[in-house]
């Protein structure tokens, strides 16, 4: 008997100009995309819903209706399978789409991408694979302004080719459809093979913190050629990397299109996270650096680790070491350790020590990085943090309701005041210059207090809001770090700290101290 599958089709909300048709289009590429899809896997669609003009990133997926009609569906085994697009057609949100996935499987829902495949958990990859694939996109997503200036520029912002060399990652397709002079028009579409060594270079660089060498290297070591069958090199994977095409955003000179769903190949979250390393790796940016130049050799901290008395970055330094072994023979050991560039190189008085043993400090900030993680997720849940919050905010609220109140009282005062002036001034009513002046006065400073209050208590009440909001998403991120930095890479687990410790300060006698970023911050400060 076929499996029964659901589809779910969604575009995001935008905010770019005359895209209407480019909504409609995105749905039935889609649609098709994962009906042909199911054919070619004997699968029975039953089911197809879609989200029109709804963010993945922005929404949740509590106030997603088709999500929560799909969850409720798969409690009550009405289906099998969960086919999409891509998986961010599920959600793009970091702290929360993971675990809808996770949830889905869990209840025998298996969950298929027509590009990306089935995400399974079958075994530690499996969880980190879903977990990295949200969390790479931990910063908020920064959306490509759209300027139409030229012809060429209402050509891209229509998603039309404009001629060129065709970058990689696409090829061209006829369209049956034909200019003025009578010239079939091809449109651009993904060219999967070549599409895959995109997506692995990105994979790389954000995952694993590869630089454009070692992206090269990989990509040559595993047999990647580029279009003329040749050895990829660094320069080229630079451009690449840099290459807003890859997130379906068109570009001729200064003319830049709205993103088109069906030539994206890298989510906006991750190549943002591309751009962000790479920002933070050049050298103008060198005295603000937190990551790691590369993530190569064992070394934990290398990029953001800095001496505690002296204020200077340590680096590291490698020499032998001559030890006997048990037979009394002579043997050579590799010693790394990190050490105050500022004292070794004589470029400011430090009194700290000289160096520090590389293992021994990786280990205690490891050891003191999962302890942090540990505790902040051993908090009962998001919910229980919020509940003092959600007893202010209806506190807020109620006294949002009584200022708005007061506010139109005033405003009515005023107004009834401002009626008896006109009435006076016509010669329709009697009252005193004077009374009608001070009536005024108090009336319109009533007003403006009014006015004030209840501005005041709705900026209170919106960082309430967002400070639930916040709370419910740091939480939710803590558990996708805990459960990912074990099992991760050693590359991995160097970008995991890059992104959650601003700095590690280490001072005589090993002492450590370390400066989280602010998510990590915001989090302890609920604590407390």
């Amino acid at each position: 008997m076929a499996e029964k599958v659901y589809c779910l089709y969604r575009v995001s909300t935008t905010k770019q100009v005359d895209l209407d048709d480019q909504k409609q289009a995105d749905i039935p590429m889609q649609r098709k995309a994962c009906r042909k899809f199911a054919e070619q896997m004997g699968w029975n669609v039953i089911r197809e819903e879609q989200e029109n003009g709804i963010s993945g990133f922005s929404i949740s997926a509590a106030n997603r209706d088709k999500l929560q009609l799909i969850r409720q569906h798969a409690e009550q085994h009405r289906f099998d399978i969960l086919l999409v697009f891509m998986f961010d057609r599920i959600g793009r949100r970091a702290e929360e789409t993971p675990f809808v996935v996770e949830w889905l499987v869990q209840h025998g829902i298996r969950v298929w991408s027509v590009n990306e495949g089935e995400q399974r958990f079958d075994n530690h990859t499996d969880y980190l694979l879903n977990y990295i694939r949200y969390w790479q996109a931990s910063g908020e997503s920064k959306k490509t302004s759209i300027r139409t200036k030229t012809a060429l520029g209402q050509m891209v912002r229509e998603g039309r080719f404009r001629g060129g060399t065709v970058p990689y990652g696409y090829s061209l397709e006829k369209t049956g459809k034909f200019n003025k002079h009578n010239k079939e028009i091809s449109c651009l579409v993904i060219d999967e093979k070549e599409a895959q060594a995109v997506r692995t270079m990105f994979d790389l660089c954000v995952s694993y913190g590869y630089g454009r060498s070692r992206i090269a290297g990989y990509l040559n070591e595993h047999g990647y050629k580029n279009r003329k069958g040749e050895k990829w090199c660094e320069t080229t994977i630079g451009i690449m990397l840099h290459n807003v095409q890859y997130i379906g955003v068109l570009r001729s000179g200064d003319s830049i299109s709205a993103p088109f769903e069906n030539l994206r190949i890298i989510s906006p979250e991750i190549f943002e996270e591309a751009q962000n390393i790479m920002r933070q790796r050049s050298t103008s940016n060198k005295a603000n650096r937190v990551i790691s130049l590369n993530t190569k050799g064992q070394s934990l901290l290398s990029g953001n680790i800095f001496c505690g008395h002296c204020g200077g970055r340590l680096v590291l330094t490698t020499n032998g070491k001559v030890v006997r072994i048990n037979n009394g023979d002579a043997k050579g050991v590799k010693r790394i350790r990190y050490i105050c560039y500022n004292k070794t190189r004589k470029h400011m008085e430090c009194d700290g020590q000289t160096g520090y043993t590389m293992h021994i400090v990786d280990k205690a900030v490891e050891e003191m990085f999962m302890k942090t993680l540990s505790m902040l997720e051993a908090m009962n849940s998001s919910a229980s943090i919020n509940n003092i919050q959600e007893e202010r905010i209806r506190d807020l609220q109620l006294k949002l309701n009584t200022a708005q109140l007061k506010k139109e009282k005033a405003y009515a005062d005023y107004s009834a005041v401002k009626q008896k002036v006109k009435e006076t001034i016509n010669g329709t009513r009697q009252i005193p210059i004077g009374l009608l002046d001070s009536l005024a006065d108090d009336a319109y400073h009533i007003l403006l207090q009014t006015e004030d209050e209840h501005r005041y208590l709705s900026c209170e009440l919106s960082d309430a809001k967002e400070h639930v909001f916040e709370t419910t998403k740091i939480y939710n991120s803590i558990r996708i770090w805990s459960r990912i930095f074990d099992i991760s890479s050693s590359e991995a687990k160097k970008m995991i700290l890059s992104s959650t410790l601003m700095r590690v300060e280490i001072s005589r006698g090993y002492k450590i101290n370390i400066i989280y970023s602010d998510v990590i911050q915001k989090m302890m400060k609920v604590l407390e």
